[in-house]
């Protein structure tokens, strides 16, 4: 029997707080500009957060509103450096043109393991770390691994939580023959002043664990136009839409751009084993935009917990 294992992190691990200031900023230019088009990373850590990027749009954020924005990540003590310049005209030409952003190559996947459709060791990751998280909201991980449906393994890694209050915690929310509680020792000194953190590093995290290979490149601070991000939306939306119409067990979706093309080169879709070509959607990305509503600032709600499986419209 195949062996599965799949990890999780808090949202405050200081790569999920990148990804969640990338998300909140662009945010704030969606809400000021629809239209806005970002590229934003952040690399933070140890009382500096660096905003580095491309950025077109009507709207204008200035350094006193990013600190306002990133201060209700990680409060008042901080160094702020900024480097965001205007999107280069030869990738614009091909944007505005109705074509994707870039190149390169979108996973999808849904599987009937589970309620929300997501692989069975990623759920029990995720949902182990949200229960420590709601008592303890800290910097943290969780692991699980499983044999079939039999949980073999679980470990905890939380900060300022003893080891026996997070045992007794995690004991009771899942069932394993082992358990790996603060195997390190117990640590109260975690986040970005521990570690520094960086958009996009948590990709298998954001996505389905490692049993679903990624394609193309991060999700957080990113808009629409951005295939890497809106495409991956899109092709877990047609996986969702196929297994329910299928009644499948597993259905693996791949979709693969070329930069200023507004068509894919690939739409390929895997159920249960039988390759098929994906029918009846408009895979453009402005057909993406407009049909999952990637306009709205929705996409702080993304940065935390995952991108698939969480009742976006993409999952439905």
């Amino acid at each position: 029997m195949e062996i599965k294992t799949a990890e999780f992190v808090s949202p405050k691990h200081p790569d999920k707080l990148c990804d969640q200031i990338a998300d909140a900023l662009l945010d704030t230019y969606l809400k000021k500009d629809p239209t806005s088009r970002t590229a934003i990373e952040i690399l933070a850590g140890h009382n500096l957060v660096a905003i580095i990027g491309e950025v077109k749009s009507r709207a204008r954020l200035g350094e006193l509103e990013m600190k306002r924005i990133i201060q209700k990540f990680v409060g008042k003590k901080f160094q702020l450096e900024v480097k965001l310049v205007e999107q280069s005209p030869e990738i614009a030409r091909g944007v505005e043109k109705g074509g994707a952003g870039d190149q390169g190559i979108m996973s999808g996947y849904a599987t009937n393991e589970t309620k929300n459709l997501m692989p069975l060791e990623y759920e029990l990751a995720r949902n182990l770390c949200q229960k420590i998280y709601q008592k303890y909201p800290y910097d943290g991980k969780t692991q699980v691994t499983i044999a079939g449906r039999k949980v073999l393994s679980v470990v905890a890694s939380f900060q300022n939580v003893p080891k026996e209050k997070l045992e007794k915690l995690v004991r009771a929310a899942i069932k394993a023959e082992k358990y790996f509680i603060n195997p390190s020792g117990d640590w109260e000194i975690g986040g970005f002043e521990a570690d520094s953190g960086l958009t996009g590093r948590k990709l298998i995290i954001d996505s389905y664990g490692p049993r679903v290979p990624v394609g193309g490149g991060s999700f957080s601070g990113k808009d629409g136009t951005k295939v890497d991000r809106s495409a991956a939306y899109m092709a877990r939306k047609v996986a969702v839409d196929y297994l329910k119409k299928y009644k499948a067990k597993e259905v693996f979706v791949k979709l693969a751009y070329a930069i200023g093309e507004d068509k894919p080169l690939m739409k390929s879709v895997v159920i249960d084993g039988s390759e098929d070509e994906i029918k009846g959607y408009d895979l453009t990305p402005s057909g993406i935009i407009k049909l999952l509503d990637l306009r709205n600032p929705i996409f702080l709600k993304t940065a935390s917990w995952g991108h698939f499986g969480r009742g976006f419209q993409w999952d439905r």
